[in-house]
């Protein structure tokens, strides 16, 4: 069922776009000097099959592979980096949850900051941590770019994990934590036979949310600081060209629509494992 909703979802669009293309006027809808639906002719908006059908031509002209291996190599480089990313963030999540939920006054002075960091742009995070790791002394601890993107990468994940993580320890009945004092056991005990176990529902979500935030920042930082061979550099190249062949930036742009499902998709192989937790699953 879940499948069936998902093609809907992308039949709805695909009429949504060539119904807008049909009968849009072909400067777009404008307020004063703001544009605010787009022009209609084929540079602005190509038709979806010439989408598709781009897909399968050279990626740029002559011998060079058709732009749908293109694009999947350059994806999977990007996937890696952002699974990369994902297990920084989830490792700085989970322990800032356990840390905040240990203690109330780091909870207190902490969680503000950590909702405040999210509103840092990440356009201009980017080359600042790139710029960082580059005066980091290679010869004692080599830096390579792609360690940047994944760290930003990481940047974006965290935030849910931790939140997720904070909610989920503090979860379990007051009922069930008598229980553990009546059974004397300490901090760690609790935490491991109790609190962990009754998070798992509130940090499932929590760990999707991280791995499609990851890709975004994946993408994004490699848009940012100019990493070669990753898909957001292959997006600015195509959009480059985007006068003279209009359908070719949609190629990297459907390949990151893919990359975000595949990375989200992944962590129910997490939720298979941990299956015998998730019962009452919270919703993210």
């Amino acid at each position: 069922m879940a499948v069936l909703w998902g093609a809907v979802g992308v039949a709805a669009v695909v009429g949504i776009w060539e119904g807008y293309k049909l009968l849009g006027p072909a400067e777009g809808v404008s307020v004063g000097e703001l544009v605010i639906l787009p022009r209609t002719h084929d540079r602005a908006m190509p038709h979806v099959w010439d989408m598709i059908a781009r897909l399968f031509a050279p990626t740029s002209g002559g011998d060079t592979p058709p732009l749908w291996v293109s694009v999947a190599t350059a994806a999977l480089i990007t996937l890696g980096i952002a699974a990369a990313g994902w297990v920084i963030g989830v490792a700085v999540g989970v322990a800032l949850g356990v840390v905040m939920q240990r203690w109330r006054v780091v909870e207190w002075g902490l969680l503000p900051w950590i909702v405040v960091s999210q509103i840092v742009p990440l356009i201009a995070f980017a080359p600042v941590v790139n710029a960082i790791g580059n005066q980091i002394d290679r010869d004692a601890f080599p830096w390579p770019q792609w360690l940047s993107v994944a760290v930003i990468a990481s940047y974006l994940a965290f935030f849910p994990v931790a939140v997720g993580m904070l909610r989920g320890l503090g979860s379990p009945d007051a009922i069930h934590l008598d229980l553990m004092r009546t059974y004397a056991a300490g901090y760690w005990s609790t935490l491991l036979r109790l609190r962990l176990p009754a998070a798992v529902p509130h940090l499932i979500p929590a760990l999707r949310l991280a791995a499609a935030n990851a890709v975004v920042g994946a993408v994004v930082a490699e848009v940012s600081i100019g990493m070669r061979g990753g898909i957001g550099r292959m997006l600015i190249q195509l959009a480059g060209q985007a006068s003279s062949d209009p359908a070719a930036p949609w190629g990297p742009m459907f390949g990151s629509i893919a990359l975000g499902l595949v990375a989200a998709g992944s962590v129910a192989l997490v939720g298979v494992w941990l299956r015998n937790y998730r019962r009452g699953e919270a919703t993210a």
